[in-house]
């Protein structure tokens, strides 16, 4: 009883699989690993600049089956949605993006954060994600603020934002360690009335 009424107040899906047109968000399985070992280990070095620093395991299939527990855990609870992007028609991996920090009370706000593999970058992949995504955030999990945060050097990133209606609000100073370096951070943030999703700026 404990935990649907806990669902029921954080208003999360036992098991979140958004669809779009031509994409697929969802919770890692399993049989994911082979694709995931593949794809990060082909963009590692096109990756790394803008991620925390990589553990010695961090490929590792046991370390893979860590992150499908946590990532289950943390949607059980209410507290992340760490999911998987695929291409629709082939169930082809393209990256990730996680909707994380969710809080409640009087915040109703989340953080998102996304990768994507290098072969499948500059293609419109993440765009298509979050215009999946954003949707689901303000009316399935009925959240009033995303923000976003990307290092500012990364103006791809920065410009993805800009064109799914984030707006600017200022520079974190030294805000996460990426890639063994406390790194200064712009903030990003969305609100219901910056915009439907299907109004979004650009292809």
């Amino acid at each position: 009883m404990g935990r649907s009424v806990f669902r029921f107040l954080s208003r999360q899906p036992d098991t979140p699989e958004l669809s779009g047109p031509q994409h697929i968000l969802r919770l890692p399985h399993n049989s994911d690993y082979k694709q995931w070992y593949r794809l990060r280990s082909e963009s590692r070095s096109f990756l790394q600049p803008w991620e925390p620093t990589w553990r010695a395991d961090e490929l590792t299939e046991s370390s893979f089956r860590a992150r499908i527990l946590r990532a289950n855990q943390e949607c059980a609870s209410g507290l992340a949605m760490p999911m998987l992007l695929f291409r629709k028609d082939d169930m082809t991996l393209l990256g990730g993006l996680t909707i994380g920090y969710i809080r409640r009370g009087a915040a109703q706000s989340c953080m998102i954060g996304y990768w994507m593999g290098e072969k499948h970058a500059g293609q419109g992949h993440m765009l298509a994600a979050l215009r999946v995504a954003i949707p689901y955030i303000y009316g399935g999990l009925q959240l009033h603020r995303i923000e976003a945060a990307c290092i500012p050097d990364n103006w791809k990133s920065m410009r993805l934002l800009e064109k799914a209606g984030f707006e600017r609000e200022g520079l974190l100073r030294k805000y996460l360690k990426i890639n063994g370096e406390w790194r200064d951070h712009m903030m990003f943030s969305r609100l219901p009335e910056d915009g439907e999703f299907g109004k979004m700026v650009g292809p």
